[in-house]
């Protein structure tokens, strides 16, 4: 496995999120009577990409962050929703935290967080950001705090990330 960065394919150092690349006897050739799919799927040099932002450790263990698809881009800053997601779930008033990003004229995108919040709970925008401010770094802080009751999803349970984008989008107007 290798990680890298997600446009110039260049390695990144242990440590640093980037797209995952694998690469095994294991792994498939390409996918069946598909070219393109195959060309986007397996690099030249025969690396699969998975899709997956991970890094990896000097032992060479492997975490992954989130997905590629899922990635926030920010005034050119990188953000990964799982973090945020995961920093959230530990708020005392949090039930459950989906990490989206919405479009933004001046920055590109920025940070939504779409909270469900345990039954009887009450919250506020305001003590969210606090919560996150000196926790995490201030352009993954949440530009837009929205509380849910519950999220789209697919037939199989699944959080479906892009419907939620385009609800929140018209939700709050953008």
């Amino acid at each position: 496995a290798k990680v890298v960065d997600v446009s110039s394919g260049e390695v990144f150092p242990l440590g640093d999120p980037g797209e995952l690349l694998i690469r095994a006897y294991s792994v498939m050739l390409e996918y069946w009577d598909d070219p393109d799919k195959s060309s986007e799927a397996i690099t030249k040099d025969r690396w699969y990409r998975t899709g997956d932002i991970a890094s990896l450790d000097r032992f060479g263990y492997c975490r992954i962050v989130g997905r590629i698809k899922d990635m926030i881009i920010r005034g050119g800053e990188n953000i990964y929703p799982a973090e945020i997601e995961q920093f959230l779930h530990t708020h005392p008033k949090v039930q459950e935290a989906q990490v989206i990003g919405v479009r933004d004229e001046r920055m590109g995108e920025q940070v939504c967080a779409c909270i469900r919040l345990k039954e009887g709970q009450d919250c506020s925008r305001e003590v969210i950001r606090d919560f996150c401010k000196g926790q995490i770094s201030h352009f993954k802080i949440p530009h837009y705090v929205v509380f849910v009751d519950s999220y789209p999803l697919t037939a199989s349970g699944k959080i479906q990330k892009i419907k939620l984008r385009e609800e929140m989008e018209k939700k709050l107007g953008l």
